[in-house]
Order: C-alpha cells, then sequence, then structure tokens
C-alpha cells in the first residue's frame, strides 16, 4: 500500500509530537517539517535525517498528501486555506479558526475539493470518552470542569478557545437538541482576554450544561459529569477512569440499590489515536469522527458565550 506523504506545519510544543506520532506510523511517511523559527527546527534534523526542513510551507505543499497544521490559531485561516487549496488533505488543530465565518469558508472549500479536514479536538479521541459514550443516552444535566496553568504560548486565545472548548465540543455531541440560551462569566487575570470562565447552555429539550475553564489554577483538573434519568456519569480525563453508578430498581431506597460499573478502558496516547484516524480517513476516504463542520459548530459557541462576558 502506498504510504501517505504528510508534513507537519508548526513544530512547538505539540507539533513536534505530530511529527513524533507521524514517524512511527508504518502507512505514513513524514516528509517534511516546518516552522518560521529555523533554529527550531534545527533540533530535530538528527532525529529525522531525511526530513526536508523549512521555513516556507509553500515549498512542500507539491510533495505531500496531506497536512497537520500546528501553528498558533490566528494563523489557521490563511494557512489552510492555501493548503486546502493546494487539493491537501489536512488535521488543524482546535480550534479551527477565530472566526465563524473564516470557519464556514474552509469547509467549504474542502467539501469542493473532496478533501478531509479534520479538527484537533482531541478528546473525542480519549479512551474514557470513546468507552462510556455508550451510556450516555439522554442528558439532563451536564457539569465539566477544566482547569490549567497558565502558557504563554497560547495567549494569542483566551481560554473558552485555549481549553473549554474541547468541552463544548463534547457537549454539542452528546446533546441532541438546539441550543436556547448561553449565560457566561469571566474575568481577565494574566492577559487582556477571558483567563477563567463560566458559561451555563440551556438546551430546548431541557438540558443544561455548567462548564468551568480556568488558566489560572496551580494544577490541572479534567473532568466531567453526567446526569440523566435513572444513572449518573463521572469521567476523569487526565486519569482516563469513569464510574457509571446506576440504579438497579425503578426505586432507589439506600445505596444497596445503587450499582456502581467500571468500565474497563484500554489507556492510550488520545492524540496518536486522532492521527491514525485521520490517516484512515484518508486511506478509506471517510469522514473523520470530528468534522469540520463539528468544529465550526464549536466554534460558534464559544464565541457566543465569549460574546456574553463583560469585563
Amino acid at each position: 500500500m502506498k504510504k501517505i506523504k504528510i508534513a507537519v506545519i508548526g513544530v512547538g510544543n505539540l507539533g513536534q509530537h505530530h511529527a513524533r506520532i507521524y514517524n512511527s506510523m508504518n502507512d505514513v511517511e513524514l516528509v517534511a517539517l516546518v516552522d518560521v523559527d529555523m533554529q527550531k527546527l534545527e533540533k530535530f534534523k538528527r532525529i529525522y535525517p531525511y526530513v526536508k526542513f523549512t521555513t516556507d510551507f509553500k515549498e512542500i505543499l507539491d510533495k505531500v498528501d496531506a497536512v497537520s497544521l500546528v501553528v498558533p490559531t490566528n494563523l489557521h485561516y490563511e494557512i489552510a486555506k492555501e493548503i486546502l487549496a493546494a487539493k491537501k488533505h489536512l488535521l488543524i488543530e482546535k480550534p479551527i479558526t477565530t472566526k465563524v465565518e473564516e470557519a464556514e469558508e474552509l469547509v467549504k472549500i474542502a467539501d469542493e475539493n473532496n478533501l478531509i479536514l479534520q479538527v484537533g479536538h482531541v478528546e473525542r479521541f480519549n479512551p474514557v470518552i470513546s468507552k462510556t459514550k455508550e451510556y450516555v443516552f439522554n442528558p439532563k444535566f451536564i457539569e465539566s470542569v477544566r482547569l490549567g496553568s497558565f502558557d504563554p504560548r497560547v495567549a494569542d486565545v483566551g481560554v473558552v478557545l485555549d481549553l473549554m472548548i474541547h468541552d463544548i465540543d463534547i457537549v454539542l455531541n452528546y446533546v441532541n437538541s438546539q441550543l436556547h440560551s448561553v449565560e457566561a462569566y469571566g474575568a481577565k487575570v494574566f492577559t487582556d482576554k477571558e483567563d477563567i470562565v463560566k458559561a451555563r447552555l440551556r438546551f430546548k429539550n431541557g438540558t443544561i450544561c455548567d462548564l468551568t475553564a480556568s488558566r489560572i489554577s496551580v494544577y490541572k483538573y479534567r473532568k466531567m459529569h453526567i446526569f440523566q434519568e435513572d444513572s449518573y456519569i463521572s469521567i476523569d480525563f487526565m486519569r482516563q477512569q469513569a464510574k457509571i453508578f446506576k440504579k438497579k430498581q425503578k426505586k432507589v431506597f439506600s445505596p444497596k440499590d445503587i450499582e456502581i460499573i467500571k468500565p474497563k478502558i484500554k489507556k492510550d496516547e488520545p492524540l496518536k489515536l486522532e492521527l491514525q484516524h485521520f490517516i484512515n480517513s484518508i486511506i478509506h476516504k471517510k469522514p473523520p469522527e470530528v468534522t469540520a463542520e463539528h468544529a465550526k459548530n464549536a466554534l460558534s459557541l464559544a464565541v457566543e458565550i465569549i460574546e456574553q462576558l463583560k469585563f
């Protein structure tokens, strides 16, 4: 089988892991690494001696079948547009863009050229999500808390597009209903954008979701709790663990009437699973798990949350 030739544009903290994973795949040939900082590229020349290194992504577009785009969000649209116009499959890190109309244009270009356009909402590939989604059938209330420390490398966007958008995407995947209303509160702490945000989403079917995201915490915390008729699901993204508390009978009178299920979860690196899925989508010509349309919907809601904030 012909190997998929791929390039990684942006080899910073995350992009270097894209390169590492692609280089380990049997069905992929890592052809090029691109970054505007040639000094950053220099340290990879010993690791990948047969790879082309360049500061200009346009030089490699005719040499590859697909691209991983791992650059700051404000550069996504302009670079992605050129990659898609060159008829190359694209995995673009989340969020897809900063503006909904830009995302819509990328979706249109990809569709017109019959290209795979996958967006890096990596938590969808977290084994704990893959395993527990079979237990989620009609959520009534969802609570998600995602905390982290401040990282200057993502200061170009606020915490909604940096962290909360992971949970927005998951919620939209779980709740089969149109959004009714959004309330959001937050504060600027370290940057000129929101650094801590609480949002309440109300859906037309009655589901309510409370989302909290902060990048001013001293530790990482990534958990989601899903409440529905007869059961409660607790998800720990970092430990890739989950518990399902389920009623045994119609009425619960004591803790003995509650069944606790601990699904067996095969732990794995979500990014590896995500990139392999991208390659498989190209090989089998099948839409990816996280389409650009999904990413556009998540972005649209994220933008609505940001617009609700008053500082």
